[in-house]
């Protein structure tokens, strides 16, 4: 929170809760009174007697009630105004207020403004009777100096601090004899989090008053395009109707404009009914899985949120503070919510709990799985938990980390699953160990590389910096719950944020020489509806594009994934737009740093090393004008005689950095350094010879010349090696059918073809066309399905899913799937079997044609002698002559006959078409056409090659 400071106030004058502020009448109409929040934070600050650092920081209820945004006894607020731009998730928010004091006596005049705990103040500034007061960031002793050189005459100062459960307040006080006329403009920045899907900008509104000009605005752009937005407010019923929201494709903007008429509590009322929070939550849409790579001014941001992934089992081990300060209602609501997180367990999820006060107690000593006996019975044990005794955090956290450690060294649970310890406590450590740095290092000893510690502190009792730091150090991250009515659902809330983990060991990499200044880009986990962002520095190049790839282990998957963002259309993009933040890429990039910095301090292991951190946190900050615990802002008039200053004091009970960016430890950022990432061996980085070739996919270069196809509606070449001939032939099927093209139950492989139909008949003939091919190994159970819209992966236990939107290489087990990006997808089974499916865009608007798939499969591929299929059965070649060529019917077009497997069938000569080196016009392959659907050519009759499921083996003919 930050307010204005005046004189300061030595500590035997201060109250925990409010300090009185000293007003003085004062004579000159330039003469300010300035409040401001504030300890100043230095590295004595983690000296601090325990007991001091545990001083509650919070407003009371009367005191919150009284709040208002600006305030003064008889004063005239003309406008209040609050604009929020978003641009790709960075929210830039500017607060306007015109206030007169209308009064016949001088008098203090209030400006007050809660923001997001998260959010960064970049700017203040008043204009007072004309005298305008500019803001700017500087380091805080720089910015105390200054102020103290030309601190007006006469003031007195204060200091007020709220917290609250999101949120802080900005203060100030000026003032001003009567009829001034006084306008206040703040700004602050966040970056939007990703929480359970949707991303959530709150605008707390309480105008105190009825304002004739009262309008908040909300502009959101999203270059991807906005896939769901919507409105959540405490203002009222009455207000619901006049919050207007108008989206776009890729735009949307919500207002809210009530005239004094409809701001009135009541028809007849004086007194404003605005009072609590406009929260606008959304989502964005994404086309891939592979994440949106934005460049912008010369910096990336790269967002990864997948999903259509299977959640990786846990194995969560709950630890339950149960001392005496938990009796009452904290008790009942950890139950509550104990309850409800369990019966989310699975039958592949394993568990336990521990509950401590001064004594440790285990309700199971193993592990068990999560059906729904063992759930029963322990949701029972925490039902008769009765509260009493000290807290002993030490030995908790150590049998946790045992067990754990005793699953993993008994095989008991799998080496993909995600292993974590929940720490529920209201209260420091006041039996066994207590000093916390000792706690911290014995968690950090016995925590192993793949356990992740999650704390959650209840009410503002417990040392929330500890906890944080503790977290955050073993790959996890805290959260305060506030002990009220709805502490239970804060406690599902953010158990549903960890209770689906998707993604393990996460790496967001770039090739040499493209990047610099990265973020953290290593991440331990990612879970299902949040979203992992890296930024940095796009260092010249001759490409027009950045590439990043992205690696990752899913269930039983090994994921890598390609994406590429244009360098310079997104900045055209923004100069388009009237209402977006064109800064967004840079000052993202800096918010970013600047908090992981922050968590990389709190772990610092030596003062040189903390010192080191903290001048970097300063450089950035008064770089890129943030207000950090340790700058601050410094106001004054245009001739610098006036001055005021506004720092942002470091919350003991809520640490220095309210975000927390992924699941695991801050990355340790060095000096300014070009950071360079290998990308992966698969991924073939040669410049193409020819922009005809820019567009191949790494998997082209290994399919031969010469192979077996079917493409089209649908038109098979069988390219006989011996024989050195193309055969031809179509089916003429019917939608829904599922022709079989390789069934193998030697090897246990199968691939499978469903036919779609086109939009309406050509010229009497409904075209039919490949819709989804599937590829079966069963040993493995695994089934790839590529439709026109996604690629499944399924293992019998598992589903995945993926758009092609973006180039992605997956591995499980022996079989790997190559996606090339709206171009193709290879299927390799166990190095010696080869599949690709092409794809075809049809034009949307097209009244015919309609999206669909080709199957390209060499020769080489090693079957078992069991393997059939339209294709699969000439992987032994059958004798073939063709003799007795003469002129058809069409002259372009021979004719002759073909003997083949005791048949003579009438051919003709003609082309086909292989689309993989061209999919508009395909490279003709001339070929000998057999008609009436291979009849003749194949075993049987093309009806016998057709099965009932994607899965499905062919029946022996």
């Amino acid at each position: 929170m930050c307010v204005f400071e005046g004189f300061y106030v030595p500590g035997n004058m201060r109250r925990p809760l409010l300090l009185l502020l000293g007003l003085l009448l004062l004579q000159q109409g330039r003469c300010f009174e300035f409040v401001i929040d504030g300890e100043w934070e230095d590295e004595m600050s983690d000296r601090r007697d325990h007991r001091e650092r545990h001083k509650r920081a919070v407003l009371t209820s009367e005191e919150q009630e009284d709040f208002e945004a600006v305030r003064g006894d008889d004063i005239t607020v003309k406008s209040y105004k609050v604009e929020s731009r978003i641009t790709s998730r960075f929210a830039h928010t500017t607060v306007r207020s015109s206030v007169v004091n209308s009064g016949s006596k001088a008098q203090s005049i209030g400006f007050n403004v809660q923001i997001p705990k998260r959010a960064f103040i970049t700017n203040f500034t008043m204009n007072v009777n004309g005298i305008i007061f500019a803001g700017s960031v500087k380091e805080k002793t720089v910015a105390r100096n200054l102020y103290a050189q030309a601190r007006a005459r006469g003031k007195a100062a204060g200091i007020i601090r709220a917290n609250s459960q999101d949120m802080e307040t900005f203060k100030t006080e000026v003032f001003v004899p009567p009829g001034s006329n006084i306008e206040f403009e703040l700004h602050y920045q966040e970056m939007m989090q990703r929480k359970l899907g949707s991303y959530e900008h709150w605008l707390h509104l309480q105008p105190g008053r009825l304002v004739p000009q009262f309008q908040v605005d909300v502009y959101i752009f999203e270059p991807k395009g906005i896939s769901s937005v919507k409105t959540v407010n405490s203002l009222g019923e009455q207000f619901a109707h006049l919050i207007k929201v108008t989206t776009t494709k890729d735009k949307a903007h919500v207002v809210f404009k009530p005239n004094l008429g409809q701001q009135r509590k009541c028809e007849n009322c004086t007194d404003s009914g605005i009072d609590g929070v406009l929260s606008v939550i959304y989502d964005v849409t994404r086309d891939s899985n592979a994440g949106e790579l934005q460049v912008s001014e010369g910096h990336f941001v790269h967002f990864f949120a997948p999903s259509n992934l299977s959640p990786l089992p846990k194995n969560i081990v709950f630890v339950i503070d149960v001392s005496g300060s938990m009796w009452g209602v904290k008790m009942k609501q950890t139950v509550e919510a104990m309850h409800a997180i369990l019966e989310d367990l699975t039958m592949d999820d394993y568990f336990s709990i521990i509950d401590f006060n001064h004594n440790v107690r285990c309700w199971s000593d193993d592990l068990v799985t999560g059906t729904s006996l063992n759930v029963k019975d322990a949701k029972n044990y925490i039902q008769n938990i009765k509260p009493n005794g000290g807290t002993n955090i030490n030995e908790a956290l150590m049998k946790a980390a045992q067990m754990l450690v005793k699953a993993t060294s008994q095989g008991l649970i799998d080496p993909r699953s995600v292993s974590m310890v929940i720490l529920v406590s209201d209260g420091d450590p006041t039996v066994g160990e207590i000093k916390l740095s000792t706690i911290q290092k014995n968690v950090k000893r016995v925590m192993k590389e793949d356990f992740s510690l999650f704390s959650l502190g209840i009410g503002f009792d417990v040392d929330y910096d500890f906890l944080e730091r503790i977290a955050t150090e073993n790959r996890g991250m805290a959260q305060r719950i506030y002990a009220n009515h709805d502490a239970a659902e804060q406690l599902r809330a953010f158990y549903s944020q960890v209770s689906s983990p998707l993604l393990r060991r996460i790496s967001i990499l770039f090739p040499e020489d493209t990047v610099s200044d990265v973020t953290q880009n290593r991440f331990d986990k990612y879970f299902q509806g949040s979203e992992l962002v890296v930024a940095g520095k796009v260092l010249p190049s001759d490409s027009g594009t950045l590439t990043s790839f992205t690696t990752a282990a899913a269930v039983r998957l090994d994921i890598t994934l390609e994406t590429e963002g244009d360098l310079a259309a997104l900045d055209t993009e923004l100069a388009k737009q009237q209402h977006s933040f064109t800064g967004f890429a840079r000052q993202m990039w800096a918010y970013i740093t600047v908090q992981q910095l922050f968590s990389e301090r709190s772990l610092a292991p030596s003062a040189a090393k903390k010192r080191k951190i903290t001048q970097r946190i300063m450089a950035l900050a008064v770089e890129h004008q943030f207000v950090t615990p340790l700058t601050a802002l410094l106001v004054e008039s245009d001739d610098g005689t006036e001055r005021m200053l506004a720092d942002s004091p470091r919350d003991p009970k809520r640490g220095c950095c309210a975000v927390t960016f992924g699941a695991g430890p801050p990355p340790t950022l060095p000096d300014p350094v070009a950071l360079v990432y290998d990308v992966p061996e698969w991924v073939q980085m040669t410049t193409p010879s020819t922009p005809h070739e820019a567009g191949k996919g790494p998997e082209d270069w290994t399919l031969p010349e010469k192979i077996n196809l079917v493409d089209n509606d649908p038109h098979f070449i069988i390219h006989l090696l011996r024989g050195n001939m193309d055969v031809c032939f179509n089916i003429d099927s019917t939608p829904g059918h599922i022709l079989n093209l390789v069934s193998d139950s030697g090897t246990g492989l199968v691939v499978n073809g469903l036919l779609v139909g086109s939009k309406q008949p050509h010229k009497s003939k409904l075209s039919t066309y490949f819709g989804a091919i599937s590829v079966y190994y069963q040993p493995d159970r695994v089934a790839v399905t590529v439709a026109t819209d996604r690629v499944d992966f399924t293992d019998g236990r598992s589903n995945h899913s993926f758009t092609w939107g973006a180039t992605a290489d997956i591995t499980q087990d022996g079989v790997r799937i190559s996606i090339v990006k709206n171009s193709h997808v290879s299927v390799v089974v166990n190095d010696n079997i080869r599949v690709m499916v092409l794809l075809h865009r049809a034009w949307k608007k097209n009244p015919v044609a309609v999206d669909f798939l080709g199957v390209y499969i060499p020769n080489d591929n090693q079957y078992s002698p069991l393997v059939h299929g339209l294709i699969g059965q000439f992987s032994r070649e059958p004798e073939v002559s063709v003799y007795g060529v003469h002129e058809g019917d069409d002259p372009l077009k021979k004719e002759a006959t073909m003997e083949v497997k005791g048949n003579k069938l009438q051919v003709t000569r003609g082309w086909q078409k292989d689309y993989r080196r061209d999919k508009k016009r395909g490279s003709s392959v001339f070929c000998w056409f057999v008609h009436n659907s291979g009849k003749g050519f194949i075993d049987g009759h093309y009806t016998d090659y057709i099965v009932p499921n994607l899965s499905g083996f062919l029946q022996t003919l």
